[in-house]
């Protein structure tokens, strides 16, 4: 049985950043950013995914030799592996193109999974509402993103986001994360703090909306806190940063620690996230820990009684 295993795509990104012309190619998607800086705090992890035949044997050596279990990554030499090309503005904004898109991931995916938390994490609209449901009859904590259900494109591939008619999905998940745009999309509601109480409100334990430099919101039994961002020496490189925030929360919190705690370390993982680019900014505990205690110390609830 395996501590976290993280369920979408692996991604090849090709990275533009402000001032930049030439993309520069790194492994990406949520299997990597979530799964290792939680295999840095102690977890045991595996992915369930899908890539293509072109996808670098490299990378697959690279995650083994970080301890990241394979054994349910599909590889079909047939497809292509999703591809992003990701263009950062200078005001930190993005632009992403979907170049490609591997196979979907199905509810067989999982069968016989054992796992003590499950982070369901689609980039590309390849994890059905099914595979959800079954999760959660085995899985005691289910975790989502849902920004791959969120994502649509267009005929260049351009990624916007659009809301979904049925949210009653969301009564499955314990842990729900989006960013401050996806949320907006999924609920229909302007403002965070509402758009979170609505989520709560459907059935999930904890919300949490991530603001960018801001830092996150969490929204748990009658509260908001805010959960600030963590000093980082640099911003470089802000992919991944969502999906290692959810690492490093995870794998706090199938230990059983406090909420506010998990989310201090998940701004620690991905304040050494953005400091480089591409996933080679993760760090182990002393270091995350240090900086989680600061973000602690700061933390502050913004609204009682939801």
């Amino acid at each position: 049985m395996f501590d976290l295993v993280t369920i979408g795509h692996f991604s090849i990104d090709f990275i533009i950043l402000p001032g930049e012309s030439k993309p520069r190619r790194r492994l990406g998607g949520p299997p990597t950013y979530t799964s290792i800086p939680a295999k840095r705090l102690g977890a045991s992890v595996s992915v369930v995914s899908r890539v293509g035949g072109d996808f670098p044997e490299r990378y697959l050596e690279w995650l083994v030799r970080r301890g990241v279990d394979l054994s349910r990554l599909k590889v079909d030499g047939k497809s292509k592996t999703t591809i992003f090309l990701i263009k950062y503005r200078e005001d930190g904004e993005r632009d992403m193109i979907l170049r490609s898109r591997a196979p979907p991931i199905s509810v067989e995916d999982i069968e016989g999974l054992e796992a003590r938390a499950v982070h369901i994490s689609p980039i590309a609209n390849e994890v059905p509402v099914t595979l959800i449901e079954r999760a959660v009859e085995t899985i005691p904590i289910v975790s989502l993103d849902p920004q791959g259900i969120l994502r649509q494109f267009d005929a260049e591939g351009r990624v916007f986001l659009r809301g979904v008619s049925d949210l009653n999905f969301l009564k499955y998940i314990d842990i729900f994360k989006a960013s401050e745009s996806e949320l907006k999309a999924l609920t229909g509601l302007s403002d965070i703090i509402r758009a979170l109480k609505k989520v709560r409100d459907i059935g999930v334990n904890v919300a949490i909306a991530t603001i960018g430099a801001g830092g996150v919101l969490i929204s748990l039994d009658n509260s908001v806190y805010h959960v600030p961002a963590a000093k980082q020496n640099r911003t470089i490189d802000p992919t991944g940063a969502g999906d290692s925030f959810m690492g490093g929360f995870l794998a706090e919190y199938i230990k059983g620690e406090d909420l506010l705690w998990c989310a201090s370390v998940g701004s620690s993982v991905s304040s050494y996230v953005i400091e480089e680019v591409g996933p080679g900014g993760f760090r182990g505990k002393r270091k995350v820990y240090e900086r989680a205690r600061w973000v602690y110390e700061r933390i502050v609830r913004v609204t009682v009684n939801m």
